[in-house]
């Protein structure tokens, strides 16, 4: 006779616990002032902001006046009618010196943001025996004034036979801007994931390859820095191109000084002078500044 056995019950089905939701911090209840320093804040902003843009206010309103009404007197009055009879007749005094800042700011801006990029790029992923020592004696360049180097440099530059022409203004725009650009690209690769470098390296890569092809893909913002950086400190050189050039390739700074150099100072044609040559800088500023506004690992998420 066989015992049957019945099977036991299941146990009970436990419920699951629900999670909790995380408690909501509690929001700070607002000042009955909180509104007046918002306006107070936003009303000094608006301050500051005008009181910055007074001398371009000035600039662009006398350069658009008409000559008998540019004075100190109606400095600060708008013009009653735009004339660009002033423009005209200051371009013949500045289109060499603009055309001789072209022709020395845009090689020295690209060759010195890529001889930065390829110093950062080494210094801060390509490790070598001394490296440590390598970026403190590069940045050291930054902190020597120019004006302490300027008989050296000259008798370098004239030995070289590089005097008196743009190529030795290029080449010393650029051996004065490594340091800047090296460590805008060394602070910018630092911040690469290794893991990228290091897939390239299992792929076979080469340092140059992963230079070339892995990152100066990624690197648009730091180019940007280093390119409005060097643009403008090579725009804006007036002491090195009036010692180590001639006439006929001084840059644009010099034509202004020419302009408002004279006894008796022609206002419209200095402002209108200024305001052409400050344009080149501001299309920079408006075409790589967007590069700013992008997230700096975009190209690498990408790829």
């Amino acid at each position: 006779m066989t015992q049957s056995t019945t099977p036991a019950p299941p146990a009970a089905a436990v419920p699951a616990a629900k999670a909790e939701a995380p408690a909501r911090p509690r929001r700070k209840p607002r000042s009955k002032w909180a509104p007046y320093v918002t306006f107070g804040k936003y009303a000094a902003l608006f301050f500051f902001a005008c009181f910055f843009l007074l001398p371009v206010y000035v600039l662009v309103v006398t350069g658009f006046k008409d000559p008998a009404n540019a004075n100190l007197v109606q400095m600060w009055e708008l013009p009653t009618s735009l004339s660009v009879e002033t423009f005209v007749k200051v371009w013949p005094d500045i289109d060499d010196g603009l055309r001789n800042s072209f022709v020395l700011a845009i090689p020295a801006s690209l060759i010195s943001a890529m001889l930065g990029a390829a110093n950062g790029f080494v210094l801060a992923k390509w490790r070598f025996p001394g490296a440590d020592f390598v970026f403190p004696l590069i940045l050291f360049g930054m902190f020597i004034p120019y004006q302490s180097i300027l008989i050296p440099m000259f008798n370098v530059v004239s030995k070289m036979g590089l005097k008196g022409g743009l190529d030795g203004l290029i080449m010393v725009h650029v051996i004065y801007g490594l340091p800047i650009t090296t460590l805008i690209f060394r602070s910018y690769f630092s911040g690469i994931s290794s893991e990228l470098i290091e897939a390239a390296k299992v792929d076979g890569a080469g340092m140059l390859k992963t230079f070339f092809y892995v990152a100066l893909p990624i690197a648009p913002p730091a180019f940007a820095v280093a390119l409005i950086w060097q643009f403008t400190s090579a725009w804006n050189d007036f002491l090195f191109g009036i010692l180590l050039t001639n006439a006929q390739y001084w840059p644009i700074t010099v034509s202004l000084n020419n302009i408002s150099g004279g006894q008796t100072v022609p206002f419209n044609e200095t402002m209108a002078s200024a305001l052409l040559a400050s344009l080149p800088t501001l299309v920079i500023y408006v075409l790589l500044g967007r590069f700013f506004m992008r997230g700096l690992m975009a190209g690498a998420l990408k790829g």
